[in-house]
């Protein structure tokens, strides 16, 4: 008798904690409603006006304030930040102008959080110039990158073409940052068209003790190593609408090993046609006026 009681004792526990589990999972939910999708009010080049509508709390009785988030996301459940606000409405800054960003909407306070809205494609007006991007380079992991780009003023001003700087975003995967930058032809005379390779390492470990192997080469092969292609020119004024022409280039290793372009910001697959490219920056005089290489 007494192993039955027992018994019984221990389902009714077990019955009574799923129970409880159960309750508690319901109320790990979402705690808000999820709020609308962002929409453009106005948008200048560095800058947008959005509104989107508003979460609130699934219970009654809560009056807790509300705070939303906004940010581009960069791969399942992970997004680039990029502002926020205790209202249904933002301005975002430090845009890059002529650029596409993808915005989804999250709001929280202390009794819970709301899913992610839905995303919301919006873009940014043009600056004072824009890039063209055509790949010529259907093998993005052979031993060569080939890409065209041009550059148009879209202000309503002659544009200074010694003000300009153009930047193509790379990322090389072996840790060496060697990359050789050719011109093959180019309508303004690749004379006249300065090519700069920037690359930034991850640093070395300090010095010391350290209570892991260290590696014999750094950064560690394998290891991604960030940088940019950067255009400027010694001559050339493009008067409003016009544009510099193709510019012909060519990215490959001194010693021709493969590479492969397809985590460079930059890089778009090759369509044969040429297409706006808000992943390749354009500076003048130092202000970004076109693209941003994380959008």
């Amino acid at each position: 008798m007494r192993a039955r009681r027992v018994t019984l004792s221990t389902v009714a526990t077990v019955l009574l904690s799923l129970a409880v589990v159960g309750v508690a999972r319901a109320d790990d939910g979402p705690a808000l409603t999820t709020p609308g999708a962002p929409v453009v009010v106005s948008n200048e080049p560095h800058e947008l006006v959005l509104y989107w509508t508003p979460s609130a709390w699934r219970d009654g009785g809560v009056q807790d304030p509300i705070t939303y988030d906004l940010g581009s996301p960069t791969g399942p459940y992970t997004y680039r930040g990029l502002g926020s606000s205790d209202r249904p409405g933002v301005t975002l800054t430090g845009l890059g102008p002529g650029t596409t960003y993808r915005i989804a909407v999250q709001a929280y306070g202390n009794s819970g959080w709301s899913e992610h809205s839905p995303v919301a494609t919006v873009r940014t007006a043009y600056g004072r110039a824009k890039v063209d991007y055509l790949n010529q380079d259907w093998s993005p992991t052979d031993n060569q990158a080939r890409f065209v780009l041009r550059v148009t003023n879209t202000g309503t001003a002659p544009l200074d073409l010694t003000t300009v700087r153009v930047r193509y975003h790379v990322r090389l995967e072996d840790g060496s940052p060697s990359l050789v930058a050719e011109c093959d032809w180019a309508a303004l005379g690749c004379g006249s068209i300065r090519r700069t390779l920037q690359f930034f390492p991850v640093p070395a470990p300090p010095p010391g003790p350290n209570p892991g192997p260290t590696p014999t080469v750094y950064p560690i092969p394998g290891t991604p190593v960030p940088g940019w292609l950067e255009l400027t020119f010694t001559t050339g004024t493009l008067a409003p609408g016009a544009g510099s022409g193709p510019i012909q280039l060519r990215l490959h290793k001194s010693n021709w090993v493969p590479i492969d372009e397809r985590d460079d910001p930059s890089w778009r697959a090759a369509t044969g046609a040429w297409t706006e490219n808000d992943h390749v920056t354009l500076d003048v005089d130092g202000v970004r006026e076109y693209g941003d290489q994380w959008s």
